[in-house]
Parts: C-alpha cells; structure tokens; sequence
C-alpha cells in the first residue's frame, strides 16, 4: 500500500504528469514503473544513454511487444471466429497487426503527440507510430503481466477503435491481390528486389520491381522486403485498373 502511494506522488509530481495521467486513461489503471512507459516512446532516433553508457530506446520494448500484440490477436481472433479456418484467422490477424493499420491506431488514440524523435524522415510514412503502439505493449506486459497487456488490446484497442466487419472485408494484401490477377489472366509476375544499407543509421532500404510479362509496372520501397513488395503490388494495381 505505502509503495502505491509514494507511486501516486512520484506520478504526480513528475514533469510528465500529463503523459503519465493519459497513459492512466488510455491503459485503464495507473501505470507502476514509469521508466517502462518513457523507454516505450523514446524512438532510436532519441535515443537516451543509461548509467552503464549504453544508448536505449523503444526497440527492446518493440520487439516484445509485437510478440505480445501476435498471441492475443490470434486467441481473440480463434475465439471470435470459430467456424472460419486457418487461412481467413492469418488474413485477419496479418491485416491487424500491420505496420501502417497500427499507425493509424496511434493516431487515432491520441498516442502519437508524446513520442519522442529526432528523426528527418516524414513521420506519418514511416514505422515509428506503429511501433512505439507495440512499445507501449511491451511495457504494459513487464509493468503489469500478460492479462493487463491482453485487456489493454482486446478491451482499449479492438472494442474501441477497430470494426471487425470493416477489417474482413477490407483485403489491403496488394500482393496476393496481384498474384491472383496474374494466375485468373496467365501473365508472368516476379518482383525484382535490392537492398541498401543506410551508415548513418545501419538500417535496411528496400527496392522492389513488380514485373508482368517482362514489363516494368510498379516500384515500391520500404524498411522490409515485405513492405517493399505491398508498395510495388499497390502501384501496379492502381496501373492496372487504368487500362
């Protein structure tokens, strides 16, 4: 009990006192180790360095989370549809848990306005939104244990900002898209793919080609090959439906 208190005080004493009160809203109940929760918006680009020396920032806590934000989709998704088969769960889940659908999440929680960047790239195209949202995951499941991490997705996030009818008819695989119009036409399809590496952050670029029947008809890069491939697919569509 005199542990929660001095927690309260240290809560609202702090100079983060708004952050902290928000996080209580958006969490459902106080947050406890308040380190957790300032490493968990703390993008790579800001990183801070601890008392051993060494530069910390969300990407740990990303990691864990995103792990975390897999396994309780998947059992809400197992229990919420129980006549539908494999292929429909992973469809689902992989249109849950992308990196631009997560952004959006950010966004729209009101998450976005505390994380801190140094970063130059336009923020709104890249993947900090979506994974400072899986941080904050991570930091939830190491501050209060799996249930709270589970309470926070399924009763915070899906009841309140996801509509599940919209989310299953919405199919955004461009790619599966484009195979499928490839085999229903029979075109060849390939995507060509490079990578780059960036020094000055050591982080991957790729560059991907979409190519029909040896013709060049989208490009799209990204900070995977996945990512890349989805912008490449999305443009040929879009060329396509214009002829």
């Amino acid at each position: 009990m005199v542990r929660i208190i001095v927690q309260r005080i240290k809560l609202f004493s702090s100079n983060r006192k708004e952050f902290y009160l928000f996080l209580k809203d958006v969490i459902g109940t106080y947050p406890n180790n308040l380190k957790l929760y300032d490493l968990a918006f703390l993008h790579k680009s800001a990183s801070a360095v601890d008392s051993q020396g060494n530069f910390v920032n969300n990407e740990r806590l990303e990691f864990l989370g995103d792990a975390v934000l897999s396994a309780v989709i998947a059992d809400f998704l197992y229990n919420r549809f129980p006549q539908e088969d494999e292929g429909f769960l992973t469809k689902m889940r992989s249109k849950l848990v992308n990196r631009a659908f997560l952004t959006k999440l950010t966004n729209e929680m009101g998450l976005s306005v505390f994380i801190d960047s140094n970063t130059t790239k336009k923020i709104d195209s890249s993947h900090i939104y979506g994974d400072a949202l899986e941080a904050l995951i991570g930091a939830i499941y190491l501050d209060k244990g799996y249930h709270a991490a589970k309470y926070f997705i399924t009763k915070k996030i899906l009841s309140n900002f996801v509509d599940l009818n919209e989310i299953e008819q919405n199919d955004s695989n461009f790619k599966s898209q484009l195979i499928e119009w490839s085999q229903k036409n029979k075109k060849a399809l390939e995507f060509d793919t490079t990578e780059e590496f960036n020094e000055k952050n050591k982080q991957p670029k790729f560059t991907a080609v979409v190519v029909v029947d040896n013709q060049k008809l989208g490009f799209g890069t990204g900070a995977s090959k996945k990512e890349a491939h989805q912008n490449a697919a999305r443009k040929a569509l879009a060329k396509l439906e214009q002829t």
